[in-house]
């Protein structure tokens, strides 16, 4: 006959074991389909956001040829076949709007203008789809194509370089007769060019090329994956596939390289491409299983011709199932354990140790960890005792350990927070300053021909006046005022154009002991004590030595005007920390700067002046972030205020 205490022990191992088995089952089931349809649910709303991105790179090249076909110098040239001004002025559009295409049609589709290959014109362009469609229907047209090589090569011998690439066999795939792929894939807006009659006139075709484009499955990648990582492999991946073939990709072969050429695999084509349908679901990507969303892309006349891809690998799920697994079974075994050990304090009856125990229990679970157990029974209920104090303790520990991780935790997720605080405020003002810089732009050419008129006719008709006429003094105002006028207009020029730096080698203490000498004999810094703190030893940095005078120039005088009783201008410069950066600072001892206006102080055509246009912080901005470095100001009223200039010391020629 067994003992009670075994036959508790083995009837409660049984009741135990069956249903803990039967709900891991059930459970892991359970959790593995909840898993994969949230990951496909969440794989599908990336793909939507995958498809916003994309149409928004469609709209953007829309909005870009739209402004260049309303320009009036393009119309007139248009009409009057004025190649030499469309030869100077679309490359020069294209380039600056990062268009791979950018070709001007007569209203018989033939070509006038090529900006990317200039002298390449007189062919026949209406079997263009888009072409024809903005002549027949003189709307805007725009959309996704696929452009031979012979129409690529008119273009650029370039263009059809970047679209030819080799065909990889890949795993899962279908294999392809053709090795080689020629055509390309192309982001296309024909915008109708009309005159002031509303006549059509032409058509004005722009374009990118997607093949090893990596802009927007990059941009798709940041937006809705944020780099995230996975056991040193990137969690999510974008893909524009051109037919089956991938042109434009963040997934990586073995080697770490993009998995350009690669082909989709033979399931998904079978879905997209010929039945048209969206995937979404576990596919094979080139060497690994992910959570995937595809769906067709087709071009104007609704024919499939692409698959735009999102995804987010399969092994973090599989991962966490194993561990969930785990947990079930630890569960269970530890279930196993209890029941083990009721059954042997049953059959014992020892009552009393047990609810000595359930009484220091208690304690640990109100929070007194440092509670002694101290009880008379047998060695297994004396062991229990010392484990469920040393469990305690570890609590204890434990406890401690994850309040200090809950307020490290706080800590970087507040840093965090003010780090895109500080991201989302220069993007903002970067965006500012390009939008505000075409306005201006587009303002100064248009004022500026009338300023030089009435400079002009204003200038002979002084020369005209005698000396004691009346009307000469007004004359005069009139050419100071407009020589003003022009000033501003240069300078509105001057923020619009946001040339691109020529970086050289520059000795940032060498530019400074320049400047002191150019400005020190000038009247306004006669009460004005210029004091140097330059560290030596500095590295020189790659920048365009003349736009950087510009910037430190600005705050200079800046500065001289706002210490208009006198005071002094500390000028330091120094090596950060880390060794990548190098900073000065220009602080005075003037009035400061008041919490309202440091927060516009860097925006166009704000100023404080009474004469001031507003544009000379705006442009060192635009000149210090396209060097790849920061501008900040730090202000008291009544203390004076500190301009600190951050220029990054790595760089190379090529950068110039």
């Amino acid at each position: 006959m067994k003992s009670i205490q075994s036959q508790l022990i083995a009837y409660f191992t049984v009741a135990i074991l069956v249903p803990a088995t039967i709900t891991s089952i059930v459970g892991m089931k359970l959790i593995y389909n909840q898993v994969i349809t949230r990951a496909e649910s969440k794989t599908l709303s990336d793909l939507n956001s995958a498809r916003e991105i994309y149409r928004n790179k469609i709209a953007s090249i829309e909005s870009i040829t739209r402004l260049t076909a309303v320009r009036s110098l393009i119309i007139q040239a248009l009409i009057a076949k004025d190649r030499a001004f469309l030869k100077r002025d679309l490359p020069k559009t294209l380039r600056r709007e990062h268009l791979d295409i950018l070709t001007i049609v007569d209203n018989d589709g033939i070509v006038v203008c090529r900006g990317r290959s200039p002298d390449v014109a007189g062919d026949n362009l209406l079997r263009d789809e888009y072409v024809s469609r903005a002549i027949r229907d003189r709307q805007v047209t725009v959309g996704t194509d696929l452009v031979p090589r012979e129409e690529l090569l008119k273009e650029s011998p370039d263009l059809a370089a970047q679209a030819l690439m080799d065909i990889t066999p890949t795993p899962k795939a279908k294999a392809r007769v053709d090795q080689l792929e020629t055509s390309g894939m192309m982001l296309k807006a024909a915008v109708p060019v009309f005159d002031e009659n509303n006549t059509l006139q032409g058509v004005l075709l722009g374009g990118i090329l997607l093949n090893r484009n990596f802009e927007i499955v990059d941009k798709i990648k940041e937006v809705v994956h944020e780099h995230e990582v996975y056991k040193g492999r990137e969690i999510g991946s974008a893909t524009i596939f051109q037919n089956d073939l991938r042109i434009s990709t963040n997934v990586k072969n073995q080697d770490g390289s993009r998995a350009i050429g690669t082909l989709v695999s033979e399931e998904v084509r079978t879905a997209t491409l010929q039945k048209g349908e969206r995937f979404v679901g576990e596919a094979f990507v080139v060497n690994s299983w992910y959570i995937a969303a595809y769906e067709p892309i087709r071009d104007l006349n609704n024919r499939i011709i692409g698959i735009l891809y999102v995804g987010i690998l399969k092994s973090p799920f599989d991962d966490a199932l194993t561990d969930t697994l785990i947990t079930f079974l630890g569960i269970a075994l530890g279930g196993m354990a209890l029941v083990i050990f009721v059954s042997i304090q049953i059959a014992k009856k020892f009552s009393r140790p047990l609810k000595d125990l359930e009484h220091a229990a208690k304690q640990i679970a109100d929070g007194e960890y440092n509670h002694e157990i101290a009880v008379r029974a047998p060695l297994e209920i004396q062991h229990l005792a010392s484990s469920l104090m040393q469990m305690s303790k570890k609590l204890e520990i434990e406890k401690g350990e994850l309040e200090e991780w809950a307020n490290t935790l706080e800590r970087k997720v507040h840093e965090r927070t003010e780090e895109i605080k500080k991201i989302h405020l220069q993007l903002f003002r970067s965006e500012k300053l390009a939008s505000l810089g075409k306005l201006a732009a587009g303002v100064a050419h248009e004022i500026n021909n009338p300023l030089t008129g009435i400079l002009t006719n204003s200038s002979l008709l002084l020369e005209d006046f005698p000396a004691n006429d009346p009307h000469r003094e007004d004359c005069e105002i009139i050419v100071k005022e407009t020589i003003r006028c022009r000033e501003i207009v240069k300078r509105l020029l001057d923020f619009a154009k946001q040339t691109k730096p020529q970086k050289k080698l520059t000795n940032v203490n060498a530019l400074i002991e320049n400047i002191s000498l150019l400005v020190r004999n000038q009247a306004s810094f006669r009460n004005i004590n210029i004091e140097k703190i330059l560290a030596p030893n500095l590295p020189e940095v790659w920048a365009d030595t003349d736009q950087i005078q510009q910037v430190f120039i600005n705050i200079i005088l800046n500065a001289a005007e706002a210490m208009t009783k006198g005071g002094t201008l500390t000028i330091e410069s120094a090596l950060s920390h880390e060794g990548d950066s190098l900073l000065v600072s220009f602080a005075d001892t003037g009035p400061g700067i008041s919490e309202s206006d440091r927060e516009r102080i860097f925006d166009p055509f704000f100023t404080t002046k009474e004469y001031g246009t507003g544009l000379g912080l705006s442009i060192s901005y635009g000149i210090i972030e396209q060097h790849g470095g920061t501008i900040n100001v730090e202000s008291c009223l009544g203390k004076g205020s500190k301009f600190i200039i951050k220029l990054p010391t790595t760089g190379e020629a090529d950068e110039q």
